[in-house]
This record gives C-alpha cells, sequence and structure tokens, in this order.
C-alpha cells in the first residue's frame, strides 16, 4: 500500500524557523531507519506558505493567490512517500517519527487511489488502460541500468586497484564459497570456489557490477568506460593509473568537447575514456 505522510504546518514551520541540530540528527536516523525497512521512498521538506502561490479554478476563470496564507493548521511542512504492508503498519512507523516541530504537531496518513478504485466507475476502461500504460512508462524511467564487468579472475585485485588510484567505493563482494545457494556442480573450474561471484562498487557517481564470472578468463569487448573528472591534474593522476600496466590507445589531448581527453586501456583489459568536464 502507497501512502503519503503529510506532516502540518505550525507557528514555527510558518515563520521559516529552521530545525535545531538535535531535530535534524534524530530526523536523519529515522530517515535512515524508514530506508532500511523499505518504506521510504521519497521525502521532502516545504518551504513556508509566503514563499508558495495558489492558483484558484471557477470554471474556465483561473485566479492566482500568493501565499502566505491562513489556517495554518491546515497548511503542509513537508511529506514522504512510503510503500507499506497497510494503514497500521503506517501508523506504527509514524508513531515511532521524533516530533517535528518543536512545538506540538501533528502528521496525518493519507492512501492513495490504486486503479482498481476506479474499476467500478462506468465506460472508463480506455482511461483506465492508458493510466495504466503511463504509469508503466514511469516506472521504467526509474529502472537502474548497471554495467557488468567480467573480469576473469581479477575482480578482486581490480576493485582494490580503482579504490587506491580512482577513489572507487566497494559496497559489496560476495564469493562464490559465500553462496546461499549451492553452485551446480561442475559451474565452476577447479579452485575457483574462492573467485568473486558478485561485487557492486561506484567510480564517482556511477555504480558498477563485477564478477570473475565462471570461466577462466575474459575479453572486455566493444564499449568503454567513461569516466569525467573536475580539472586536468585528477585527469592525468587518474589516467596515469588507468595506463600503468595497461595500454594507452589515445594521449592526453585538448579536444573540441574537452579541454583534455585521452583513452587507455588498463592492466585488467577494461577500456576507459577519461576526460576533464567540457563548458556546457
Amino acid at each position: 500500500m502507497k501512502v503519503m505522510i503529510i506532516v502540518k504546518a505550525t507557528a514555527s514551520s510558518e515563520a521559516g524557523e529552521m530545525p535545531d541540530p538535535a531535530l535534524m540528527e534524530a530526523m536523519g536516523k529515522y530517515n535512515e531507519e524508514l530506508v532500511k525497512a523499505g518504506i521510504m521512498q521519497s521525502g521532502e521538506g516545504l518551504k513556508p506558505s509566503k514563499e508558495g502561490f495558489r492558483v484558484r479554478f471557477d470554471g474556465d476563470s483561473r485566479e492566482v493567490n500568493r501565499g502566505p496564507f491562513p489556517a495554518t493548521s491546515e497548511l503542509i511542512a513537508g511529506f514522504w512517500i512510503w510503500e507499506v504492508k497497510n494503514l497500521e503498519h503506517a501508523i506504527e512507523w509514524v508513531k515511532r517519527c521524533p516530533n517535528p516541530m518543536p512545538e506540538s504537531s501533528e502528521i496525518e496518513i493519507r492512501p492513495f487511489f490504486e486503479m482498481s478504485d476506479f474499476e467500478e466507475i462506468p465506460d472508463t476502461a480506455d482511461t483506465l488502460e492508458k493510466e495504466d500504460e503511463m504509469r508503466q512508462q514511469l516506472a521504467l524511467r526509474e529502472a537502474q541500468t548497471n554495467t557488468y564487468l567480467f573480469l576473469g579472475n581479477r575482480t578482486e585485485e581490480a576493485l582494490k586497484y580503482y579504490e587506491q588510484h580512482l577513489g572507487a567505493v566497494i559496497h559489496t563482494m560476495m564469493r562464490f564459497s559465500e553462496s546461499p545457494d549451492p553452485i551446480p556442480e561442475g559451474a565452476l573450474p577447479p579452485g575457483a570456489e574462492n573467485g568473486i561471484m558478485h561485487a557492486e562498487f561506484s567510480v564517482g557517481t556511477t555504480k558498477l557490477f563485477a564478477s570473475d564470472g565462471c570461466g577462466d578468463a575474459s575479453n572486455p569487448a566493444g564499449f568503454s568506460i567513461a569516466f569525467t573528472v573536475a580539472n586536468a591534474e585528477l585527469a592525468k593522476t587518474a589516467f596515469d593509473a588507468l595506463a600503468d600496466g595497461g595500454e594507452v590507445t589515445m594521449p592526453l589531448q585538448e579536444t573540441f568537447w574537452s579541454p583534455l581527453y585521452g583513452q587507455v586501456k588498463d592492466r585488467f583489459g577494461l577500456p576507459w575514456m577519461v576526460m576533464v568536464e567540457g563548458e556546457q
């Protein structure tokens, strides 16, 4: 069940008062718990109503009014979008929330309409079908794409090298011997049980997956990893590290799209394009 958790405005939030450090820390920990529990989908705080506008509809008329707006207790100061088992589950988590305001406050729970709620309305089948298609398109836009690298028994070595020289962050590294399910007999060559079955790591803002695979070797081809940095010094440092034990296919040089750009295949056989961000 999808619900909106609405934090009602108070006199302090409408005055634009910012939370103190203790409340910021408490709310941060609460949000971490929501994320770990797989409940929180999004959440935002809203500026006071004096920063906002209302558009009043009356037939074809549109009247724009600027805040602040009266009835503070009916205004919204922030919200979360949660995915919960049921309303009781949502209530349980709301009760665990720190008081979001310095004074007495109120949080409202509102369930979202589901497509099934509209099925009994006559003559809406086509509209509902189009709505469902649109929802699927929006969901697909939120899908995550990750490049999966097969590094032929050198995954652990490669990730530690990238960690040292490119500032990579290793999130997960699981060996075949740690698999919760047994590996099918004959799927691995002898002695490969300690190899990396699955790893996740980030280079810059991009998360990559990697594995030793089930074979003895790997020959990556048909792609390059583009690595964009802020300045020439960083580009040269990264390029030199990747070229060490590898092969330079295009030395660093100025191009029309980048002040400094080069191509290199590293010691693990992965092709890289290293560049300084160009002017937008």
